[in-house]
């Protein structure tokens, strides 16, 4: 069974476990912000997320074991779009489908975006692998970023 916890539900206890997981070096060198993110400004972001209306962040358990985080920024129901972003829990092996499909199943049922759009660095083959094995499309390369798209219609099920 998969669970979402909304970043503005999280315990005190979890907040802490998805900030070690995201300074992890196997998990921050994907990142834009390569540097390890500061417990403060971790816990004032979270706070940000109560009024932000374009962006939400879950962790991920399944079988209520916490197993990673997924993301969607620049929430656009307008425009019927979506930036999303996935990491397992450091040392893990084995979510990317389970996140991926968590994430999929939410931007496009829960959100009800056309399309969802992620960057992914050219060195992050994993990644890539896992967006191309359920059928992302490159759409533009810049310096060593992949910006890959998945519509609804063109989505595996």
């Amino acid at each position: 069974m998969i669970e979402l916890i909304n970043f503005t539900q999280l315990s005190h206890d979890e907040k802490l476990m998805v900030l070690e997981w995201r300074n992890h070096l196997s998990v921050r060198k994907f990142m834009f912000g390569h540097e390890p993110i500061a417990l403060e400004n971790h816990l004032a972001y979270i706070k940000t997320l109560y009024e932000k209306e374009d962006r939400l962040y879950f962790l991920v358990k399944k079988d209520s074991e916490p197993i990673g985080v997924i993301d969607f920024t620049d929430i656009d129901h307008e425009n019927s779009r979506v930036y999303i972003g996935l990491y397992a829990k450091p040392l893990l092996r084995g979510m990317g489908d389970i996140l991926m499909e968590t994430t999929l199943e939410y931007a496009f049922n829960t959100l009800a975006v056309r399309s969802v759009t992620c960057e992914v660095f050219e060195e992050n083959h994993s990644a890539v692998k896992l967006y191309k094995r359920f059928n992302f499309k490159e759409h533009i390369k810049r310096n060593n970023i992949i910006v890959m798209e998945l519509k609804n219609e063109n989505r595996k099920l």
